[in-house]
């Protein structure tokens, strides 16, 4: 329980087998694999029972644990990659990061899942069949019950259940456009981006050019001025 409660904190300690990674172990673990290289065998060739008889067999002299040291190995990311998922904090991630179907997830998908395709046919008879399910669960609602000791279960039973299913299809045809949004909304953020820095670009010229005209003013403002001060001298 201690466990499994320590595996949901959003900042975990290490798993307490990190305790097993010793100078000692990591030595122990290196020359049994070079005895057993010596009998052409391999880590992967025993179960945890069998290794830990074998490398007291193969090690009689050293302090050996009671666990088998094939645990020290570094995980197979090969075998990773051909599951395509592993476990970390408690929760299973996917190797390739993509959001899974409705289907994967033990749902009733239907709308086709190949991106490709147009959905929009099946969504919009999902979408149907959703209003014409929640009217008539509206009349099976005031419909008379069933007999008392029926076992038949009301017809409102049958018809939440299906609405419950395209809620699921509308809300999983949705969340499969998310990347789709997601990239909108950049593009779109970038867009306005760029517009911003045009408009603020266009307004520091239009600065620059009203600068640059009062100082042409001023400048022959400054040689007017001059000019009629030389003629009064004169």
């Amino acid at each position: 329980m201690e466990e499994d409660q320590e595996l949901q904190n959003p900042f975990p300690s290490p798993p307490s087998h990190y305790n097993n990674y010793t100078s000692q172990n990591l030595a122990l673990i290196s020359l049994l694999k070079s005895r057993l290289e010596e009998s052409e065998q391999k880590l992967e060739d025993f179960d945890d029972a069998a290794l830990v008889a074998k490398q007291h067999e193969l090690l009689p002299n050293e302090n050996l644990p009671e666990w088998p040291l094939a645990q020290l190995n570094k995980p197979r990311v090969d075998w990773i990659l051909e599951e395509g998922v592993y476990n970390a904090f408690g929760d299973t991630w996917f190797t390739n990061e993509r959001m899974p179907s409705l289907e994967e997830q033990g749902g009733t998908q239907l709308y086709p899942s190949d991106p490709t395709v147009d959905r929009r046919p099946a969504l919009k008879s999902v979408l149907s069949t959703l209003l014409f399910t929640y009217s008539s669960f509206l009349s099976s609602i005031i419909a008379p019950p069933p007999p008392l000791g029926s076992d038949v279960p009301p017809d409102w039973h049958r018809l939440l259940e299906w609405m419950r299913i395209m809620g699921q299809n509308i809300m999983g045809a949705a969340n499969d456009l998310r990347p789709v949004q997601a990239r909108a909304n950049l593009e779109a953020m970038m867009t306005r981006q760029l517009e911003l820095r045009r408009d603020e670009t266009k307004s520091i010229h239009a600065k620059c050019d009203a600068l640059e005209a009062k100082l042409a003013e001023l400048r022959l403002h400054s040689m007017s001025a001059a000019n009629s001060v030389s003629l009064v001298l004169l």
